[in-house]
């Protein structure tokens, strides 16, 4: 890692720690580049405002979970197992630390801000892949999905009642042996109401 992404990461750490603790309204860039432990020149070179810093976190975020959902509806591979793989494209989110640290600060501020959290949920929707992927296999015949939109966000709902909402709270994070039992109950719930008949 190059010496300027190394103190870049310094500072979105000490960022998070920062905005976790504050709050956006409350976080000081001074107590950011403290915690980083470089000067306040180093944060501006690299964020040029705390909203800037807030919203590089966003991005780092959202490019994380695009990158867990290269998922796509496969007509030779069996569906129960395919929409295994589908929950674990979330769960490797929702069992990763670093995310959920991320995920928690983000849940905290988004609250107190309606437009961030609209901003965050564009970053973040991956809605879109999910009733993609329910719309090819119920074209298949594989899955019988009247309506492709309450599938898929009753799909995500199942994993994240259990996996990233109590987490949220708790501030703890699903390991991955409970994860392997949410994403099993989530597609055995969901086979049961649209496996074709």
């Amino acid at each position: 890692m190059e010496q300027s992404e190394g103190k870049r990461r310094q500072i979105i750490d000490a960022a998070v720690a920062e905005f976790r603790e504050k709050g956006f309204a409350g976080a000081s860039m001074d107590r950011v580049s403290a915690r980083a432990n470089v000067s306040k020149r180093t944060v501006y070179n690299h964020f040029e405002s705390k909203d800037g810093l807030f919203r590089a976190i966003l991005d780092i975020m959202g490019e994380r979970a695009n990158q867990a959902f290269d998922v796509a509806y496969q007509r030779e591979c069996p569906i129960h197992d395919q929409l295994i793989s589908l929950a674990w494209a979330e769960g490797q989110l929702l069992t990763d630390p670093d995310f959920m640290k991320l995920a928690r600060m983000v849940v905290g501020e988004t609250m107190r801000d309606p437009d961030l959290a609209a901003e965050m949920n564009r970053k973040m929707e991956r809605i879109a892949v999910f009733q993609e992927f329910l719309a090819d296999a119920d074209a298949a015949g594989a899955l019988a999905v009247p309506n492709v939109e309450r599938a898929a966000t009753q799909f995500i709902g199942l994993i994240k009642a259990e996996a990233f909402w109590p987490m949220v709270f708790s501030g703890e994070v699903v390991s991955k042996a409970e994860m392997t039992k949410i994403a099993e109950a989530t597609v055995d719930m969901f086979l049961k109401e649209y496996a074709p008949t």
